[in-house]
């Protein structure tokens, strides 16, 4: 079974304008592999580079080197070097990303900002609010919110709203950025179970999971990522 995202000798430095043009190497040549049905943790000490691998493959960073391959529909895009059209189609038709922040347009109710990620994928209208429905119920928000903006939510129900948004229109590939971080540990086990339902049906998910109990509740394969040397060089 060939994977759905390979990344290969990734390198990505960051340079400091700030600190005179100085360089920072984040992601020094790190190679991993996630296959369908697969669940990897990033794992590791702050400054290991973790956010940073997550955001070089869904296209956000740019990197220095290296490559980022992901199998789709039968073809082989090299995120690295990819244009930013197809990075996009990629984005609607492959991966998927979760982050810890809920970004969404204000005034929008919370069950459209959810409905619509699945029409956007051929869903009806109907099907994907109904849909839309019964995930925000099982991550435990009320009917009564539906029709509210997340905006005016706490920080663990906005996290809820953008899983579910994530689940209702699941990508071949889905990335998350410690989904777990802001919930109670009822909404934990939940989402947890949510993310093995993807892995079940085929999803290969990569995200990370700072929790080890989160990571053994997942069975997840954890990739360790070393602490990155501090050590800034002259541009």
């Amino acid at each position: 079974m060939h994977p759905v995202l390979e990344v290969k000798e990734l390198q990505k430095r960051f340079t400091l304008h700030t600190q005179n043009g100085a360089t920072l190497d984040v992601l020094n040549g790190i190679s991993i592999a996630v296959k369908p049905g697969e669940i990897a943790a990033l794992c590791g000490p702050s400054g290991a580079g973790k956010s940073s691998l997550l955001k070089a493959v869904y296209g956000t960073y740019r990197v220095n080197g290296g490559a980022i391959l992901v199998h789709s529909q039968g073809r082989v895009y090299d995120i690295s070097n990819a244009e930013p059209r197809q990075i996009m189609d990629l984005r609607k038709t492959t991966i998927g990303y979760v982050s810890q922040f809920l970004r969404v347009i204000p005034r929008v109710s919370t069950i459209d900002i959810v409905a619509n990620a699945a029409v956007e994928l051929g869903k009806p209208q109907d099907e994907a609010e109904k849909q839309a429905c019964n995930l925000l119920e099982e991550l435990r928000i009320p009917e009564t919110l539906h029709s509210l903006s997340p905006l005016t939510f706490s920080g663990g129900e906005q996290q809820r709203v953008n899983i579910a948004r994530a689940l209702s229109a699941p990508r071949p590939l889905m990335l998350f950025d410690e989904p777990t971080a802001s919930l109670d540990p009822e909404n934990r086990r939940t989402v947890l179970q949510k993310i093995k339902e993807l892995a079940n049906n085929g999803t290969a998910v990569l995200g990370i999971f700072h929790d080890p109990n989160d990571r053994a509740e997942l069975g997840a394969r954890e990739i360790v990522m070393t602490e990155t040397k501090e050590k800034l060089e002259d541009a």
